[in-house]
């Protein structure tokens, strides 16, 4: 290593360890999310902090503890954390975004309720019957199930779902495998077929889906479970649905909320839903603002937020006793990572794209990138280990999945450099940055998102690591990208992003086609590759029932993942939640299986209870 070298490689050091000690809010936002239903169980002892000030997530309870008795009423105060507005897309047949969907997880639901393992149960709005045979599952809606405004919801509402999502004219981005395996969903997206054979109305209440492929997805995740209230959307254009005021200004759903005013990007008030199947919610009603991270401590502490969707992890050390509140904690179902991009979406064919010529095509160089990055210490330095190095692209939110036995590449950048030297990337000009094997110069432009003060010294960080091993990497447009930019321009595959730092939030089922799939609108680095289907497409084959074979097709997927790099994981996520002493009954959404729903929520007195009244 040159002396120039080894000087970059001490600043940034230095630099990282300097800025470790910043705490504040973390810059990752997830793409997706979906609302899953818990099952209860018992909190165990409080939160215990280690000498070291390193946290682990098993120090804590997913379930709120109940301390005094509960009242009938009341309104409880959520706060949504983030430095940007939500984007205001409020129905899940159209939303992109997590921030979205934690508005929505709030009037509206699944019909199908999920159990620990991510399967589903018939604890739902809609109970079902499977015929593996016929590859079919007949749905039963409950038939107290109305929509906000009293109307049913209806067989016709689901299947209208479908329809919509499934249209060619459709521009969102849920259409995945869970509508395009049911038989006929292919052709009518593509055109060929004016209705969907796959889909039979036998009753009001009842609907039954037959699949072209039967697959071990359709029981955990592989059921699109959420109707749209057709008596609404029928005489609008497709084009004009997201858009419109039922989505933007008055959403209806059937959950134990109804939405009562809003404040565009800001602000929800919600009042109860006495009709809910569940059962009347004890709230009256819940407020939900928007909470910039840089201020979430002190709205906690003065008892003007209850609960917030997730509390930044590099905060908590110096918060880790508030007085008036309990954190829960469980392990999130989602990841950071670095993605690469190769290439384009053809929104026309419903597919990637790939270029040959791209960038950052050569694994060798984004071999070198993952080698440079030391997550293991990004994870105690700004987050005290609440998160930690990730190594696979499937999380260990999905235990019996989840494969710590391949090895993937661990800091060493001395090991970067030698793949870099080997690959042809060398500093031709004396200037310290290294240039394509080709000799041209290189430039990688990186995208970023903001999200309170950790963002940016967490981007600079991972750019003076590159900057060590030789790479000029330098963030787009100069600054960090607000969330709904950002997501923007990766979707829109803006020629000015090579690489970008993002975060996924998973679904239930462990299947990643949705993400990684060659038809998979959210597979944002555009890589595809023959093998790649091959291992996507076995992991839902008849013989993947089998769940020791479907272990071991994507245990093999993801060690390809990471020989093949399109993207690299760099944390693995704790979820955070702070709740307030005087709320009962509060659960992390995140973690299946605790049987716990929001209209049990409840609150033992109307005021807010700040810091100064617990001491």
């Amino acid at each position: 290593m040159t002396s120039s070298k080894m000087a970059k490689l001490l600043f940034a050091l230095m630099l990282f360890l300097l800025l470790a000690v910043v705490g504040c809010s973390s810059g990752d936002d997830d793409a997706t999310g979906e609302d899953e239903t818990p099952v209860e169980e018992e909190p165990g002892d409080e939160e215990e902090v280690e000498d070291d000030g390193i946290y682990s997530i098993d120090d804590f309870d997913p379930v709120k503890t109940n301390e005094g008795e509960a009242i009938s009423g009341g309104i409880l105060n959520f706060g949504l954390v983030s430095d940007t507005a939500f984007e205001g897309t409020l129905n899940y047949n159209f939303y992109s975004g997590n921030p979205d969907v934690q508005v929505i997880n709030w009037f509206n639901e699944s019909l199908l309720g999920i159990d620990e393992n991510y399967n589903y149960t018939q604890d739902g709005a809609a109970t079902f019957e499977v015929d593996e045979d016929e590859g079919s599952i007949t749905f039963t809606i409950h038939e107290d199930l109305n929509w906000h405004d009293g109307e049913p919801v209806t067989a016709e509402d689901w299947a209208y779902a479908y329809e919509i999502v499934g249209h060619p004219d459709y521009e969102g981005v849920r259409y995945t495998q869970a509508l395009s395996s049911v038989e006929g969903m292919p052709e009518y997206k593509t055109g060929e077929a004016d209705s969907i054979s796959g889909i039979e109305i036998i009753d009001e209440k009842t609907i039954k889906f037959t699949y072209h492929q039967f697959t071990p997805s359709l029981l955990a995740s592989g059921v699109w479970a959420y109707p749209l209230a057709k008596h609404i959307f029928e005489d609008m254009e497709i084009g004009d649905m997201a858009s419109s005021d039922a989505v933007r200004q008055n959403p209806i759903g059937y959950g134990p909320f109804v939405v009562e005013s809003i404040v565009p990007g800001e602000s929800v008030t919600f009042v109860k839903n006495e009709d809910y199947w569940r059962g009347e919610p004890n709230l009256d009603g819940v407020t939900l603002r928007v909470i910039n991270p840089s201020v979430v401590v002190q709205e906690l502490e003065n008892g003007n937020i209850d609960v917030v969707d997730s509390f930044p992890t590099d905060q908590y050390p110096e918060n880790a006793e508030l007085a008036n509140v309990e954190f829960l904690g469980g392990i999130d179902n989602a990841y950071t990572y670095i993605g690469f991009k190769f290439g384009s979406w053809d929104a026309d064919a419903g597919e990637v794209v790939v270029d040959p010529d791209a960038k950052m095509a050569d694994v060798e160089l984004r071999r070198a990138m993952w080698h440079a990055v030391d997550n293991d210490t990004v994870g105690q330095r700004y987050y005290n280990g609440l998160r930690w190095n990730a190594t696979t692209l499937i999380p260990p939110s999905h235990p019996d999945y989840h494969d710590d036995s391949i090895e993937a590449p661990l800091y060493d950048p001395a090991e970067a450099e030698r793949i870099l030297d080997e690959a042809g990337y060398e500093d031709l000009d004396g200037d310290g940055y290294r240039e394509d094997p080709d000799g041209n110069e290189l430039v990688i432009n990186f995208a970023s998102m903001s999200g309170g003060d950790i963002a940016e010294p967490l981007a600079q960080y991972y750019m003076q690591a590159w900057e060590a091993v030789g790479l000029n990497v330098q963030l787009v447009d100069g600054r960090l990208q607000e969330f709904n930019t950002f997501y923007d321009r990766v979707e829109a595959d803006d020629p000015d992003i090579d690489i970008y730092q993002g975060a996924w939030g998973v679904g239930s089922d462990v299947d990643p086609s949705g993400l990684y799939g060659r038809t998979a609108a959210f597979n944002y680095t555009r890589f595809a590759s023959e093998r790649n289907d091959e291992l996507l497409e076995e992991g839902l084959s008849e013989d993947a029932f089998d769940i020791a074979y479907r272990q071991q097709v994507y245990s093999e997927w993801q060690e390809y993942m990471v020989e093949q790099i399109p993207v690299f994981p760099t944390v693995y996520r704790a979820v955070l939640v702070p709740v307030n002493n005087r709320v009962h009954n509060y659960f992390i959404p995140q973690v299946p299986g605790l049987g716990v729903y929001r209209n049990e929520i409840a609150l033992t007195q109307e005021e807010p209870l700040s810091v100064s009244d617990v001491d």
